[in-house]
């Protein structure tokens, strides 16, 4: 009999988290492009002008075939999400399971600061909620550039930044499990330079724009979809200009 399909939106709470993988359960992050459909095919229930994270979700739920679907509708995720969660349960012949993750117990932020290509990272982070562990020790380095915020749609933006950036933000709140730590998630070094990543249409991109503001050597970016040349561009010049080295890392 093959396990059940779960999709997950946010991070669940660590009680979810167990109680899946004690089921043995297929978990399917919903956050995450599942799909090779067209992200316009959620029109018909979120309007374009959305967060293309949940505009994701919700084209994920469509063309999935899932048995149960948990979404967290808390400070930990955002208002949007409560929102999403109830269209999901009028369109969907599912469950849909609301959840608020409260969690405050610290994982650590062992990936965050380690060395290591800025893709990999979210790759680790992003995989790592399924798991009710810390990530495996490993040593910090030294940063010489900064990534605040979620992560993004595309990926791909990942690849210009050095092996030695640093995440801080949402994501950095991904790996310690408390998704709803805004300490942590304002927590920034202002010695280094940061890029201050903003998901269009995010309620977080209020706190990127003023941390960014506050910050000595930030840049704040605002992607829709996918990242066009313009934010590449943006991107390749603020860090060059700053004294960042290349991919490799060695700056």
């Amino acid at each position: 009999m093959a396990a059940e399909r779960i999709g997950i939106v946010g991070v669940p709470p660590l009680a979810v988290i167990r109680e899946l993988q004690a089921g043995k359960y297929r978990i399917i992050d919903l956050d995450e492009p599942q799909v090779h459909m067209a992200i316009d095919l959620s029109a018909q229930f979120l309007p374009k002008v959305y967060c293309a994270v949940l505009r994701t979700v919700v084209l994920n739920a469509m063309y999935l075939d899932l048995d149960r679907l948990y979404i967290d509708v808390g400070p930990g995720k955002c208002d949007c999400a409560l929102h999403v969660a109830t269209i999901l349960e009028e369109i969907l012949d599912i469950p849909v399971i609301r959840t608020r993750n409260l969690d405050d117990r610290p994982f650590g932020v062992n990936i965050c600061r380690t060395r290591m290509p800025l893709f990999d990272k979210f790759m680790a982070i992003t995989r790592g909620i399924q798991a009710d562990q810390s990530s495996a020790p490993l040593p910090p380095c030294t940063p010489t550039a900064g990534f605040w915020g979620v992560p993004p749609r595309d990926f791909s933006i990942l690849t210009l930044f050095p092996d030695t950036t640093h995440i801080y933000g949402w994501t950095r709140c991904m790996e310690n499990k408390t998704p709803a730590n805004l300490g942590l998630e304002m927590h920034v070094n202002p010695s280094v330079p940061t890029v201050f990543f903003a998901q269009s249409f995010c309620a977080k991109t209020a706190l990127a724009h003023h941390l960014s503001r506050l910050h000595p050597r930030a840049l704040y970016l605002d992607c829709d979809v996918t990242a066009g040349n313009s934010a590449r561009a943006k991107i390749e010049a603020f860090l060059e200009l700053s004294g960042v080295g290349d991919n490799t890392g060695m700056a």
